[in-house]
């Protein structure tokens, strides 16, 4: 569903998902001063994959500030969160996966700042606007995100990891601890349903 790029900020470097994400971030000494609770270290982990958590999570958020604050809770998490951490995974994958699991109510809040942002451009709507491409793209992201909104929060992770994010199920998988399998009823229902909710926004 190549119109969910319509959502996709700039997208930073590749992302990796081996056990090593390079020369920072995911070598076995990091990981080991993060479970001994260094400062140092959760700085380092910030440097090295900020970027990837906050695009990932400006995506399935859909809303700058909300994002923000989902990266902020992702990284103050990480010092307990490292203790589940097994090696299996990159820690930048690691990383992606708490800010899945924390997204939830970030989600909500900012489908609510949606809904009512919509409902107050409504009134105050011009008869007959003139968009120019900048705000018809604008536009078509809102809708897009008004659609997402309408589907429950696996779902929403499953198809913007693999249908924006550009993952394969099984890397999803790795990211969001479910069964691979899992995975893809998930992203076959959630692109199911997006598809009515689009058509019900005007797109195909």
């Amino acid at each position: 569903m190549g119109i969910l790029r319509a959502i996709a900020p700039a997208r930073p470097a590749p992302l990796s998902l081996g056990v090593v994400d390079g020369a920072a971030g995911g070598s076995g000494e990091l990981v080991t001063r993060l479970r001994a609770g260094a400062i140092s270290a959760l700085g380092e982990a910030y440097d090295a994959h900020q970027a990837h958590v906050r695009a990932f999570a400006r995506r399935l958020v859909g809303d700058i500030g909300a994002a923000e604050d989902l990266v902020q809770e992702t990284f103050l998490t990480l010092p307990r969160a490292i203790r589940r951490y097994r090696g299996d995974a990159s820690l930048r994958t690691f990383l992606l996966g708490i800010a899945a699991r924390h997204a939830s109510h970030y989600v909500r809040a900012a489908a609510r700042r949606r809904a009512a942002m919509e409902s107050a451009a409504r009134e105050r709507r011009d008869p007959a606007p003139t968009p120019d491409d900048g705000a018809q793209r604008a536009q078509l992201a809102e809708r897009l995100l008004r659609a997402l909104d309408r589907l429950p929060m696996e779902q929403r992770v499953a198809i913007v990891l693999c249908e924006v994010e550009g993952y394969t199920s099984e890397e999803a998988s790795r990211i969001t601890g479910a069964p691979e399998g899992t995975v893809r009823t998930r992203l076959f229902h959630a692109k199911k349903k997006l598809r009515v909710a689009l058509s019900e926004e005007g797109l195909r």
